[in-house]
């Protein structure tokens, strides 16, 4: 929503249920923005292909990679499966250098248009902050970050050479019905709060303004940088 309102076209990936996403295209449009969904599983190599010609060929061109799919499979690890540390590293991983990697090719194949960018393209992970300390049953999740964080940082040098710059959010406690438990009652609420020094939980819009900004001509100079919007919740020992 933050991206369209600041202009962009937006192409909406989803994997299996495409409700969400085009319920995300309505309220675009409604807005006047301009949006579509398009399936694929990022963790698929030849479905990250065809999402990526289906998105360039829509908007004649591609500027942009928001690179946010992850999912959790979490368990001590005496009782974690190969099967879910190796989907988690999939999609989380595996489907951040797959997006990005495609992106890239197409940045260079368009160059420089000064009349949009200073940079050939902007890629945008955004990951957890589960990269900076471990928390128990959670070893597949916390990798998967941990590796997101020192991919970005390399695809950030790689890329740097043909005007690409890379980036990465790392949200703290963002309210949304997926973490509802956590402050959805007063003393839920309390008890994160005080976690958190700057008083208050994020919202979705704290991390928009930020994509908005790393994406654009505004932060021209910035690329390889983990920009943590957690109210400072990471500066706490604690804060996982």
């Amino acid at each position: 929503m933050a991206l369209a309102a600041a202009g962009s076209k937006v192409a909406l990936n989803y994997r299996n249920d495409p409700a969400p996403a085009e319920l995300l295209v309505r309220q675009i449009a409604a807005r006047g923005g301009e949006a579509f969904a398009v399936q694929a599983d990022v963790g698929q190599e030849d479905q990250v292909k065809r999402m990526f010609a289906q998105v360039a060929g829509r908007f004649d061109g591609l500027d942009i990679l928001v690179s946010n799919a992850w999912i959790r499979r979490d368990a001590p690890v005496p009782a974690l499966t190969l099967e879910d540390w190796e989907l988690v590293l999939r999609v989380n991983l595996t489907g951040q250098f797959l997006c990005a990697r495609e992106a890239i090719a197409h940045f260079v194949r368009q160059g420089v248009a000064p009349e949009i960018s200073r940079a050939a393209g902007k890629i945008l992970c955004i990951a957890s902050a589960h990269d900076r300390t471990s928390r128990a049953g959670d070893a597949n999740h916390a990798a998967s970050h941990g590796g997101v964080h020192m991919l970005m940082q390399t695809i950030a040098r790689d890329a740097a050479a043909y005007r690409v710059r890379v980036n990465r959010i790392a949200p703290g406690a963002i309210r949304m019905p997926t973490n509802r438990a956590a402050w959805d009652t007063p003393n839920a609420e309390t008890a994160l709060l005080e976690r958190i020094p700057y008083g208050r939980m994020g919202d979705l819009d704290d991390i928009g303004r930020a994509a908005v900004w790393l994406v654009s001509d505004e932060s021209d100079y910035v690329t390889g940088v983990t920009l943590h919007v957690d109210g400072g919740m990471s500066l706490c020992s604690d804060f996982l």
